[in-house]
């Protein structure tokens, strides 16, 4: 039986594939990549959401919320247990992300707990951003885990189409 890397897909993901089309290009980039990517690429991963992504997907609009939630449904639920919220005292603690998205620490913490491989997001702000990354994969090794490798949809487009 052939191992999958894994991947914890944050709330971000299944929001731009089921998001109505943007008339901004730039997000109207950001909701293509996933699309391409979830058509493409998600059978040579493991996936995996939390409670967490439930939760958010489940928000706002009835209807986005429904198709939101259609995307994660099937998708295997990784525990949120007495680790996981360590995990994420320890890094709300720190200060490197603001009491507001303690949410998103707790992404991260669940995703280092669980030893996945990836973090996939959209986030940039508190997640997948290079200026907080270093203290947060410290204070991840700190807690005793190792931080997954953070990317956005389009650092995942594989080797294969470079092989040759």
């Amino acid at each position: 039986m052939e191992v999958k890397p894994t991947i914890y897909i944050e709330t971000t993901i299944p929001s731009f594939l089921t998001a109505g089309p943007s008339n901004n290009l730039i997000v109207a980039g950001k909701q293509e990549t996933p699309r391409q990517w979830w058509e493409q690429r998600k059978e040579k991963y493991g996936l995996f959401v939390s409670q967490l992504v439930i939760d958010e997907a489940a928000k706002g609009d009835a209807a986005a919320a429904r198709r939101r939630l259609e995307i994660v449904e099937g998708i295997s639920s990784l525990e949120i247990d007495a680790e996981v919220v360590r995990v994420t005292g320890k890094i709300m603690e720190s200060g490197v992300i603001p009491l507001k998205a303690a949410t998103d620490a707790g992404h991260i913490a669940v995703a280092s707990r669980h030893g996945m491989d990836y973090l996939m997001t959209w986030n940039c702000t508190h997640i997948a951003n290079a200026e907080i990354l270093g203290r947060m994969s410290y204070l991840v090794s700190e807690a005793g885990y190792w931080l997954p490798i953070v990317c956005t949809p389009d650092e995942l487009f594989g080797a294969e189409e470079n092989e040759g």
